[in-house]
């Protein structure tokens, strides 16, 4: 299933790639893997994955503990800085940065396993009350500010969650305002290169706005089942 999914959501990708001008090469498919055990993540990295996401610090430190094979994991979830420490050693890469204590906290554990941890700050686009991320121009300034001061955080990008909705142009407006944020970033001297952006639901429409990380769970792995109670 996963080897059908997979063909399914590239075939996807490379279209969108093709009508927006752009090399596949540019983007990165992180596979959502959390719930799912490590005998399916196994599967996964048979059919030639090598990037997972998870949203839980123990979960992901577990898992990474279990699975072997050169791979890479990145945590999408909102994370406390009281969980750093589980995630420092096997996060390549940390996409929800959303506030300075965190980033300090990151810095911190980072430097004392002699590690240049690779970021991306949160941003909230939708302005979801129920949603986190970063809002405020001029504290996103200041977070990416404090990060290129500090050899042990290497920002490399933004993320983003659109809204779940069917509407296109509600999508589309949160991952332009994305790309927009890094291009007026860099505008200002850092270096951002990577938009993760784009989900089961919309990474079509992540595609065309420019996104460079998709974070795709449900349609590589298909639905979870739920647990009854």
């Amino acid at each position: 299933m996963i080897v059908q999914n997979l063909n399914i959501v590239e075939e996807k990708i490379l279209e969108k790639c093709s009508k927006a001008g752009r090399n596949r090469s540019e983007i990165r498919l992180i596979a959502v893997s959390k719930t799912q055990p490590v005998e399916v993540i196994n599967l996964a990295i048979e059919a030639g994955l090598k990037d997972f996401g998870e949203n839980k610090a123990q979960e992901l430190k577990e898992k990474a503990d279990a699975v072997s094979g050169k791979i890479f994991w990145h945590f999408i979830g909102h994370l406390q800085t009281n969980k750093v420490k589980y995630i420092i050693n096997t996060s390549e890469y940390i996409h929800s940065v959303d506030s300075l204590k965190l980033a300090e906290e990151i810095s911190k554990r980072a430097e004392t396993i002699n590690k240049n941890q690779k970021i991306l700050l949160e941003i909230n686009t939708s302005n979801e009350a129920s949603k986190f991320g970063l809002k405020k121009e001029s504290e996103i300034l200041n977070i990416a500010e404090f990060c290129e001061t500090r050899k042990n955080l290497n920002l490399i990008g933004l993320m983003t969650m659109a809204p779940l909705t069917k509407d296109v142009r509600i999508i589309r407006n949160c991952f332009s305002r994305l790309r927009e944020l890094k291009e007026k970033l860099n505008a200002r001297g850092l270096k951002l290169s990577e938009l993760s952006m784009g989900m089961t639901n919309d990474y079509e429409i992540a595609v065309e706005e420019g996104a460079t990380m998709l974070r795709i769970g449900t349609a590589i792995f298909g639905k979870r089942k739920t647990l009854m109670g």
